[in-house]
């Protein structure tokens, strides 16, 4: 049997790191083709250009496998949204910033996106907490300067950044849907713009900020 043209060389030996990246990324490309329940270890360890031996030394199994790329993509989208609230002190370009970290998540790796938010493992509770606690994280970092910047509560604040990040997680996901429809860059005025008009109604002014409307 003539092994797949794109399944990498054996043999090589890899630093333990670098073979985890190698392992995840024959996953991922596995996963997004075939879906979690289709993929098969073998698929992945002839993807990878391993022995199953060597993939279970680092993953004892496909769950694991796929947790371990949730993790990362995950950590990739709260990084984003932490980057984009740190761009800046101007409060109206902040929330800007955030939508955009959401829709450039979406559109810049589709394979990630696919894996965090389209899941067919979502009801699964080990991968439903990790996408919840993902958002919520999101929405901890937005909330923190949400109460900062303003006179309300803590519980308050994060009530507002709950919907905030439920509004970017859903309308990216929309977007992409629309195959081109809108302009990305569009797309994230239109929900940034709806989503300043109701924060700044709350004064969100600090040193360097802005509370136009």
């Amino acid at each position: 049997m003539t092994a797949p043209s794109d399944a990498r060389p054996r043999g090589t030996r890899l630093p333990r790191l670098a073979r985890r990246r190698q392992l995840l990324a024959a996953a991922q490309e596995v996963f997004v083709a075939q879906g979690y329940h289709q993929a098969a270890m073998d698929e992945i360890a002839e993807r990878a250009g391993v022995s199953k031996p060597v993939l279970y030394q680092h993953f004892p199994g496909k769950l694991e496998l796929y947790l371990a790329l949730l993790e990362q993509h995950s950590e990739a989208l709260v990084e984003k949204q932490r980057d984009a609230l740190e761009s800046t002190t101007d409060n109206r370009e902040r929330v800007k910033a955030s939508f955009q970290a959401f829709f450039d998540f979406v559109a810049g790796d589709g394979e990630a996106f696919r894996l965090v938010f389209e899941s067919d493992l979502r009801n699964l509770p080990a991968v439903r907490e990790k996408l919840e606690q993902t958002l919520h994280r999101c929405a901890a970092l937005i909330g923190e300067v949400i109460r900062q910047d303003t006179s309300i509560s803590e519980d308050e604040a994060h009530i507002l950044s709950i919907g905030l990040v439920g509004m970017a997680e859903t309308s990216a996901r929309y977007w992409l849907s629309l195959s081109g429809s809108i302009p990305k860059e569009a797309a994230e005025q239109l929900v940034a713009r709806l989503a300043w008009r109701g924060l700044a109604g709350w004064d969100l002014t600090r040193e360097g900020g802005s509370s136009e409307s």
